[in-house]
């Protein structure tokens, strides 16, 4: 064999076990410091404050996933899909925000939402505190800043190590959660993990499914069992949220068994009220789109129809720019209560301007 091709192998033998040993040594890193959250952990209550609530009395919650910032209007996710009327695929691009100064516009702009609702209780989803994709932009503290009188509870369910893909823009590390602000007094607040896809290496890009509950006194003895709920996305056939779903309803039924007030609200990740095809566009349904089975609920629990959620959706699909009838849009996000709450809800339009959510506002009393 001549030198100089043998020269030439040695270097590509080399370079391929150098490339072996990285991508061997980066998935031993991915799944050393990959871990679950157990399961009933309790939360710390920030800045309680004394107020109980009370029968008769209207009060206001709103929810609204946040998206970390990102999801401007014109803004894709590398994994979101779609296909057009045509049967044309398409897929998003992104992977981090576009910049800081977006994330802090788009978080600014969540707030201004969030203020101008005035609602008594704030149910937030994909808040950022430290990750790559948000450039560092602490999501918590700023909403927690913009309503100091608020009570604060926050779950982690996103805390991934350094993730790689895709290459060119990777997703970093990321340390997200569940965030609810509230100006009533809460007893208690506790973490429950939901099942999730444990398969190699969607584990590693979903996130730690979880839904956070918060106890609140009522007047007269019984409380108001507060749950902000993120169940799984990219869920094709929707079975890890056939599994999630029937862990959140045994906890409703034994709510109500308990004569408790329950509202869950939240982004359910599936299509709330038929809403799958119910907005105009030029797309054909997604396959991670899966529409909530109302019967599934226990008995004397029900979704609170948004009044004009014929006109409003909560979702848009990130694999194109934002366009109205024309990019797929849906209703995940919502509320469902207990028969003993009296409630209304509306979708807020806000033209998906900081985020790829629109909130939805319930006004509610208890019976």
């Amino acid at each position: 064999m001549p030198k100089a091709l043998k020269r030439i192998l040695q270097v590509v033998g080399v370079v391929l076990v150098a490339a072996i040993v990285v991508v061997v040594g980066y998935l031993v890193y991915l799944e050393t410091t990959y871990y679950r959250i157990a399961d009933d952990t309790a939360i710390e209550v920030e800045n309680n404050p004394n107020a109980t609530l009370r029968t008769g009395t209207a009060y206001s919650a709103a929810t609204y996933n946040i998206g970390f910032g990102a999801y401007t209007p014109d803004y894709t996710f590398f994994m979101d899909e779609g296909i057009l009327a045509d049967g044309t695929a398409t897929v998003g691009e992104h992977s981090t925000a576009v910049s800081r100064e977006s994330v802090e516009a788009c978080t600014n702009g969540a707030v201004e939402t969030l203020e101008g609702l005035g609602a008594d209780f704030m149910l937030l989803q994909e808040v950022d505190t430290d990750s790559t994709r948000s450039y560092q932009v602490n999501q918590k503290a700023a909403l927690e800043s913009a309503f100091p009188d608020f009570s604060s509870t926050f779950a982690p369910n996103f805390h991934s190590g350094y993730l790689a893909y895709p290459f060119g823009d990777p997703h970093g590390v990321v340390n997200a959660g569940l965030l609810v602000l509230g100006d009533a007094h809460v007893d208690s607040a506790t973490r429950r993990s939901y099942p999730i896809d444990e398969a190699f290496p969607t584990k590693f890009f979903d996130l730690d499914r979880c839904f956070l509950v918060e106890r609140l006194p009522v007047v007269g003895g019984k409380e108001l069992v507060l749950i902000n709920n993120h169940m799984s996305a990219y869920d094709e056939g929707g079975l890890i949220r056939a599994q999630q779903l029937d862990l959140l309803t045994g906890i409703l039924e034994a709510e109500s068994a308990a004569g408790n007030y329950v509202i869950v609200g939240g982004d359910w990740n599936h299509a709330l009220c038929g809403s799958e095809t119910m907005y105009e566009s030029g797309f054909q349904v997604p396959p991670w789109v899966s529409t909530f089975d109302e019967s599934l609920l226990p008995t004397g629990f029900s979704i609170v129809r948004a009044d004009n959620i014929e006109t409003v959706p909560t979702c848009r699909n990130n694999d194109v720019p934002y366009e109205k009838g024309y990019t797929y849009t849906v209703t995940v996000d919502g509320f469902v209560v207990s028969d003993n709450v009296k409630a209304t809800a509306r979708n807020i339009d806000t033209g998906f301007a900081y985020s790829d959510h629109n909130p939805v506002l319930l006004t509610f009393e208890l019976q």
